[in-house]
């Protein structure tokens, strides 16, 4: 009932704004809303994405179709009543034409009936959970999903010697995507999943959990938590003494981010995680990439988020090209369906049937390269798309 009021709300003052479709087809400012969690645990995202913005229209111009664009950026904190809300004021008091961004699934959700009502493109950039697109079809995303990052180290552990798993995720959407999407690719291929484990996302202690994957002595440990949470698990695994038990610690790409991997010191060493970027990618477009983001903020490495950014920006400025500035919602969204392109992490297409990214997942392994620690990719599945919506 209290999202119904809410919806009505939001009808009646796009109304009162005098269009259901707020964005006005003559304006010379095309508003782009930036929710992101910019304060709290989950800060990494919000900045590596926000920098990855701007990065993009430092590279190309705050000029589409002779419209200026306009970058509004604004903090959540985490919190889903939060994000909404904003979400509402960016509709309706500031007449964005694409919602964009989304550190963590809940947030994303929270907004999916704004975009619909609204008729506004909400492009996400980092939450996971493979449902999200299906809530509203106005949603498209720019990052990847679970199933798809699960993909890779699901095929990878049992032809390496890995037959006996215990799954170990944080406790919410994501995670549970993981952890099934792992068991059901690790199972088909021979593996045995011997205890799924879920830790609470809030303020997690990984301890007893590990002490329990000691106990059980598997061959290997999955493992997913979220972006800027894997310094934590490291730290809790190096002391509960699990990097010497010679149980490997595999995963997504989420537990080494990039961002925060030169942190978690030599227990990361031998890691091997499957996702869809790693800042070690080697081909022209990611050296470029690397190179520009950390001139543009002193040194900081690129993570598997900030390519959501910067190609959900791309996303948003092809959009707009193609209706030659026009922002009437289902017109940018047809444009952005189908769109290919080469990007940092390698050829992508966003699928026009689900809206996901179709993309390569790499196989990594954590190295010490020139005195840092980097996911160095070692294989790859090209062409992924979203498993979780393959009929």
């Amino acid at each position: 009932m209290n999202n119904k009021r809410s919806l009505l709300k939001i009808a009646a003052a796009l109304m009162l704004a005098g269009t259901s479709a707020l964005p006005a087809y003559a304006q010379d400012v095309v508003k782009v809303g930036l929710i992101l969690p910019m304060t709290g645990p989950f800060a990494s995202t919000g900045r590596q994405i926000e920098a990855a913005a701007r990065l993009y229209m430092a590279e190309h111009g705050s000029t589409v179709a002779g419209k200026k664009i306009e970058l509004i950026v604004k903090d959540d904190t985490n919190v889903a009543d939060t994000t909404k809300r904003l979400a509402q004021e960016l509709v309706v008091n500031d007449r964005v034409a694409v919602l964009a961004g989304f550190g963590l699934t809940p947030l994303a959700l929270s907004t999916a009936p704004i975009a619909t009502q609204a008729k506004v493109p909400m492009v996400v950039m980092a939450a996971a959970t493979a449902m999200i697109t299906e809530q509203s079809p106005y949603i498209v995303r720019a990052g990847f999903t679970l199933p798809q990052a699960t993909l890779g180290i699901g095929k990878w552990a049992p032809a390496n010697g890995i037959k006996r798993v215990v799954t170990l995720v944080s406790d919410y959407g994501p995670g549970i995507d993981a952890q099934n999407s792992f068991k059901k690719v690790f199972t088909d291929s021979g593996g045995e999943v011997v205890q799924e484990l879920r830790v609470p996302v809030r303020n997690p202690d990984f301890a007893p959990f590990l002490q329990r994957v000691r106990d059980a002595k598997p061959d290997a440990v999955f493992v997913f938590v979220p972006s800027g949470v894997g310094s934590v698990f490291m730290k809790q695994f190096a002391e509960r003494g699990l990097d010497k038990s010679g149980i490997k610690l595999i995963g997504t790409g989420d537990v080494t981010d990039d961002d925060l991997l030169n942190d978690m010191g030599n227990v990361a060493l031998g890691v091997v995680t499957s996702m869809h970027y790693s800042a070690a990618l080697d081909n022209p477009a990611n050296k470029a990439y690397v190179a520009g983001f950390q001139k543009a903020n002193n040194g900081m490495r690129p993570n598997f988020h900030s390519v959501g950014g910067y190609d959900g920006m791309h996303l948003i400025y092809k959009a707009l090209e193609a209706t030659k500035g026009d922002t009437n919602g289902d017109k940018l969204l047809a444009a952005m369906k189908g769109q290919k392109w080469e990007s940092p992490r390698g050829p992508v297409m966003l699928d026009p049937q689900t809206r996901e990214m179709v993309q390569n997942i790499y196989i990594s392994k954590v190295e010490r390269v020139n005195g840092g620690l980097y996911n160095v990719p070692f294989d790859k599945i090209e062409a992924v798309k979203d498993p979780a919506k393959i009929k």
